[in-house]
């Protein structure tokens, strides 16, 4: 009960500056070239090991991703540009900040962490790798977008490992959850990525059966 009018409360307010910012004619890739503007700090916070601040800063910029779509929509400016440039740009937000993750844990410093760093990079590779399949097959007419570890997903687990991580030298159980926040990154893009491979060699399979 709580939850679902926490929930309506939201939605009342981002429908409010959905619709005073189509009243205001703002353009919405406007809107997605700030929300990308922010994530690009974002991800000079991770990379600076302000977490705490990154993960603040992201869930600032995915309003602006919530607002470009639907101001599009109510003001009557969706576009085949618009549509190709949120995507694109989707990929920069979410690059970044697994670079700057990958730029912390390599630096000389106590929270020095190799394999850190390569969790990020198998995180960055695969979360490339599940758009790329996705964008491949939509090409063939399929509509590939399975898989448990999607956009909104890697957002809010790189939303928990930032909001976790106020202070290093903490040793509760919630606080510096970044390693673990790495590890479903890497495992779960890859997974991912497989599911939608194996999910577009069976829709293909069908489609040449029924061709023959």
């Amino acid at each position: 009960m709580i939850g679902a009018s926490i929930g309506r409360g939201a939605m009342a307010i981002i429908n409010a500056m959905v619709r005073g910012l189509s009243s205001a004619g703002v353009h919405p890739n406007i809107l997605t070239t700030i929300g990308v503007t922010i994530n690009v700090l974002c991800g000079v916070l991770f990379g600076l090991g302000e977490f705490f601040w990154a993960g603040v800063v992201l869930i600032l910029a995915n309003l602006f991703d919530m607002l470009d779509g639907n101001v599009a929509r109510l003001s009557g400016r969706v576009s085949q540009f618009g549509s190709f440039l949120d995507s694109s740009l989707d990929r920069v937000s979410d690059m970044v900040c697994f670079i700057g993750i990958m730029i912390f844990y390599a630096r000389d410093i106590p929270q020095h962490s190799t394999l850190n760093v390569y969790l990020a990079g198998m995180g960055l590779l695969g979360s490339v790798m599940v758009s790329y399949t996705t964008a491949k097959s939509e090409g063939f007419g399929i509509k590939a977008n399975v898989g448990f570890l999607q956009r909104p997903e890697r957002i809010v687990l790189f939303i928990i490992g930032g909001l976790s991580t106020w202070n290093w030298e903490s040793t509760s159980f919630f606080a510096n959850r970044m390693t673990q926040v790495l590890w479903v990154l890497a495992i779960g893009s890859f997974w991912t990525f497989l599911q939608r491979m194996f999910y577009t060699w069976f829709e293909m399979r069908k489609m040449d059966e029924s061709n023959q």
